[in-house]
Formats: structure tokens, sequence, C-alpha cells
């Protein structure tokens, strides 16, 4: 077995890795149990009882976190000149169509988010090689391919994330950052559980929240009392 760390004793002396806290109550821990240096990230990884290899039980959407991630999002919108000044206005990092589009066909990926039109999918498609192991490529169901591209921008930097379950049947994202507040960090957790409740496949037979954990980008985790959550 492993020696532990100063840093890893010191954590294990604040909370039990075997026991269930609240969800106020694991906010609190993950700060205090936090080794890294810097301002972190706070990730919560859901454990659903779906098969995602199903088409029926793909658990995928959007939340919008009450207090944001704490994470400056470059956004990046490809549309028609017409929606330019549009995106540009709503806070867009980047805007712009066919030089864009060349830049990421020559390896250009130093965004966190594409927004598009249904009208330049077609030209956007082509960049599925680069965009799709990446998270990047545009998607209608997490409200990035629309016409309406200010809001869209807008929604992104105000915390809106995407989230899908991954191939163990796991949503993993960041919820915030450790400088946020206990409450703010459970407000943020809440939100996205809540809307994974909601997203439940009528096909998802058995227990569907089977564990909530929450950590941070160099803490252990810290197991979260499902029943202590409205809701569920």
């Amino acid at each position: 077995m492993a020696k532990l760390t100063k840093k890893q004793k010191e954590a294990l002396s604040k909370y039990d890795p075997t026991k269930q806290y609240s969800l106020d109550e694991a906010s609190g821990i993950i700060k205090e149990i936090n080794g890294a240096t810097f301002d972190a990230s706070v990730d919560i990884d859901v454990r659903l009882g779906v098969d995602p290899r199903k088409a029926d039980q793909m658990v995928r959407g959007v939340v919008a976190l009450p207090h944001g991630t704490g994470k400056e999002v470059k956004v990046l919108v490809l549309c028609t000149p017409d929606k330019e000044q549009e995106a540009k206005d709503a806070g867009a990092d980047f805007v712009g169509l066919d030089e864009y589009i060349t830049k990421i066909e020559g390896g250009w990926t130093d965004i966190d988010v594409i927004i598009t039109m249904p009208t330049v999918m077609a030209k956007v498609g082509r960049l599925g090689r680069v965009l799709g192991p990446r998270g990047l490529m545009p998607n209608p169901k997490s409200g990035t391919v629309t016409l309406d591209v200010a809001k869209a921008v807008q929604e992104v930097k105000g915390g809106k994330i995407d989230f899908r379950v991954d191939k163990a049947g796991i949503i993993h994202t960041s919820i915030g950052k450790v400088s946020f507040s206990p409450e703010k960090i459970a407000e943020n957790a809440a939100e996205v559980i809540q809307i994974l409740a909601k997203m439940k496949p009528a096909s998802a037979k058995g227990t569907y929240f089977k564990s909530i954990n929450m950590s941070t980008t160099q803490s252990p985790g810290v197991k979260v009392d499902k029943s202590s959550i409205s809701g569920l």
C-alpha cells in the first residue's frame, strides 16, 4: 500500500472517507481538505443506474449553475456576418466563420465552448474529427447550435454547463471553485442533482442515484448522503 503524504494524512484527519455526509457538510469538508495551492475546481461525480449503451438511457443535458463555475470560459461563435456584432456584444471571445474553421483544421482548439447556427452546420460538421474527441462539437441538445447566438453566449458566460454520462454510467462535471463559500458550492451541486433527477430515463430500472461524491482537483472524495438532498 502506498505511503500517505503529509497532506493526505492531514485531510484524512478532518473527515471519515467511509462516511456519507449531507450535501452542506460535504461542501464545507472539501474546502477544508483541499491541498492545492491554487484556486482548485470543485467536482461532482454522480453514478447513475443507467446503461449508456442503450440510446434511451443516455443522460445528457445542460444546467445553469446559480453561482457560475468560477472559470473564465473562452467562447468561439461560428456564424454568418449578420450575427457577428450580436455575438461580440454578448461577450464572445472569438467571432467569425471560415477563418476559424481553417484555424481549427490546422489544430487550433484554444477555446472552451463553440456556439454556431443551424445554417452553417454543414461547414462546421467537417470539424467533427478535431472537435469531437475534445468535447467541443456544437450540439442542439446543449444549446450550442442556435439562431439566438447572443443568448447562448450569455448563458455560457453566466455559468451554463453541459454534461453527459460516460461509459461507466457516471456524470462528472465541475461545479465551481474551492474559493466559493460552502453555501454556493452546495447550491450549485444541488442544481446539478435536481436536473439529473428530472432526466431519469423511463426505461431505467432499480436505483437511479447509486452514489454521489464531491472533491477538489487535488483532494480525496467526500461521499454525499442522497437522503440529505431535497426531492430525491
